[in-house]
This record gives C-alpha cells, structure tokens and sequence, in this order.
C-alpha cells in the first residue's frame, strides 16, 4: 500500500522537500571513502603493479589514471577522482577495467579476470582484518532525526549486497535502515534508475515522494531517471560541487538539512 501522505519534510535553507523515505548511497555518502576504499585501492594496485613489472610490463597510463585515485609528490594516496571509476564503477566494471590491464599486456583475458579477482580478493582479507570504516562528521544525529520521524531509509550502492551489510554492520549504522539494495539486485546500476526503483518498491512508497542522498553524478542521474522528488549531492570539500551537475542541492555537511516530522 502507497502512503498517501508525506511522512517528513527536509528542509535546506529556505527550501522544503516533503518525503516518504530516504534513499542513501553508501561510499562517499554514509561512509568516509578513502578511509574504507584508500586502503583497498593501494593493495589492489600494488599487487597489479609488481604481476606487470615481472612481466616486464607496466600500468598503461600513468597510476592514478588506472582508479582515479590522487596522490601527493611523495606518491601517497591523498584522495580521489569523484568521477573516476573507484567513485562510480560497480564491483563487475572495477574487476573488467582492471583485467584490461592485464590483457594489454598480454595476459589471455580468462587469465587476467581470475588473476584480478584474486588480488581483489586478497585487498578484501587485508581489509576485512582492519574494518577502515568512519561514518561522515553529523551523519549519526540526521540518522537519528530521520528515525525519530519514522522515514523509511534504504541504501543503493554499487557494491554487492552482502559487502554493504558488511560495512554497515562494522560501521554500526546497519539498523537505521530497513532496505539494502547492492548492484547484484538489478540488472542495471547506477546511473539506471534501476537500484532506486527497486528500494521504492521494496519500501512500499512512490518514487515522486522519495529523496536520494548521495555523492557522485551518477547517484543524481539515477535518482532523476527514476522520477525521485529530489536528487541531494554532499561533497565536503567546499566549491567543489562541479562533479555534481545533476543534483538539485549540494550539501557541505549534513548539519546543513534539517528534519520535521509531518505526522
């Protein structure tokens, strides 16, 4: 059954969003990336880069063209590109792109996936003994605004399901939400609209009366081809909002979005 009244209202500044739920994306958006995905990036390369120097071979391209992460002129992991495939890849494309390096050079492409799989593989155990996760400064008080208005919270990532229960349950956010929709639910992630539509309608609510929270352009242009009633970018580093043309409000911090209840 559709509700047939808004449950809560987001205000920002002057502007009032009436809504039935709440859509999260999860890297970027609930969890700070680079303290979880910095870590995996660095191993994950590492490990291709020395399979291709004993080949006699290197990246393509420089490094941080391979991902899109940033480095600093010591050469350490600073930060990354949010247009670039570590942002917005799903899990299958990060794995094909990677495969690519191989197979360029020279690796039979069979050969080069299950050599990717591994190293990513093994990036995940190093990860896994570490648990790199850090929810975004003033998540956890809008989390418990939007709770105690009773708006339904669901989280569409490109990550697999099972890896974004992982992370929330190390997190500790895992409770605030009642949906969890990975790219191994949908045929087509991000930008489709196909992971949004799927949380509405496990949510029981109308798209036009949910909003998305998220951190890449592709969240937004998920969230506007599926008719959502608003597409909400964060990006902390203030002026940079150039990556998010499709949002229809960009956010510095989420101290910035107010909740009431309409109930």
């Amino acid at each position: 059954m559709k509700r047939r009244s808004s449950v809560a209202t987001i205000i920002y500044q002057s502007r009032q969003i009436h809504c039935d739920a709440i859509l999260w994306d999860k890297d970027g958006t609930l969890l700070d990336f680079m303290q979880l995905w910095g870590q995996w990036a660095e191993q994950l390369l590492s490990r291709i880069e020395a399979f291709l120097q004993e080949r006699g071979h290197s990246f393509t391209g420089h490094r941080e063209k391979v991902m899109g992460t940033i480095y600093d002129p010591s050469g350490r992991l600073v930060g990354y590109d949010p247009r670039g495939p570590i942002a917005i890849a799903s899990a299958p494309e990060t794995i094909a792109i990677l495969s690519w390096q191989l197979y360029s050079a020279g690796i039979p492409w069979d050969e080069a996936v299950r050599h990717i799989t591994e190293f990513s593989r093994q990036a995940m155990e190093h990860m896994e003994q570490s648990k790199p996760v850090q929810p975004l400064p003033e998540l956890v008080p809008l989390l418990d605004r939007c709770r105690q208005a009773s708006i339904p919270m669901a989280v569409v990532t490109s990550d697999y399901t099972s890896e974004a229960i992982k992370h929330l349950r190390w997190s500790g956010l895992e409770n605030y939400f009642t949906g969890m929709i990975g790219s191994d639910q949908v045929s087509a992630g991000k930008p489709a609209p196909d992971l949004a539509l799927l949380a509405c309608e496990r949510l029981s609510v109308l798209p036009e009366r949910t909003v998305l929270i998220g951190d890449s352009n592709a969240d937004m242009q998920m969230g506007r081809q599926a008719g959502l009633a608003c597409c909400i970018g964060i990006s902390p580093t203030a002026g940079d909002t150039g990556h998010l043309p499709d949002a229809d409000i960009v956010i510095q911090h989420y101290g910035e979005l107010q909740i009431r209840s309409t109930e």
